[in-house]
């Protein structure tokens, strides 16, 4: 199975961060299929993020995603979408650090809309993530 995950740009800024995050996929077995840094422009994170368009955090999740580089990453493994999620973590970062303390969010997250990474929430997630940042490269 495949996932696709994205360390955000806050985390990539941070070397600390990238790296350890980096070790911990490692050790969860999640195997690196393809990876590549990307700056997304405006257009690009409104289009990705469209499903939250009329919630309250949109602009301030279109504003991080645009402010420097991103590294999209397709992982695969057995269950990789939910072993993904689990290694992330909560999405609220304040609940992550007490219910999940070593997970990524809990580590280097630093509010809800900067929760460091982000990843597929399903099948149909992923092929449309997938599409969007790699084309038909990863077929």
């Amino acid at each position: 199975m495949i996932t696709l995950a994205i360390v955000k740009p806050h985390c990539l800024k941070n070397p600390i961060a990238y790296q350890t995050i980096q070790q911990m996929l490692i050790e969860s077995g999640l195997k690196v299929v393809a990876r590549k840094r990307i700056n997304l422009s405006r257009d690009e994170a409104e289009k990705f993020y469209e499903e939250h368009r009329n919630k309250f955090f949109f602009r301030r999740l279109v504003s991080l995603m645009t402010s420097g580089p991103s590294e999209v990453v397709l992982l695969s493994g057995n269950d990789a979408i939910q072993q993904w999620r689990n290694l992330m973590g909560p999405t609220k970062v304040l609940k992550s650090v007490y219910s999940h303390p070593a997970c990524i969010r809990s580590c280097f997250g630093l509010t809800d809309t900067r929760n460091a990474t982000h990843g597929s929430d399903s099948e149909q997630s992923v092929m449309i993530e997938r599409q969007f940042f790699f084309g038909d490269a990863t077929q």
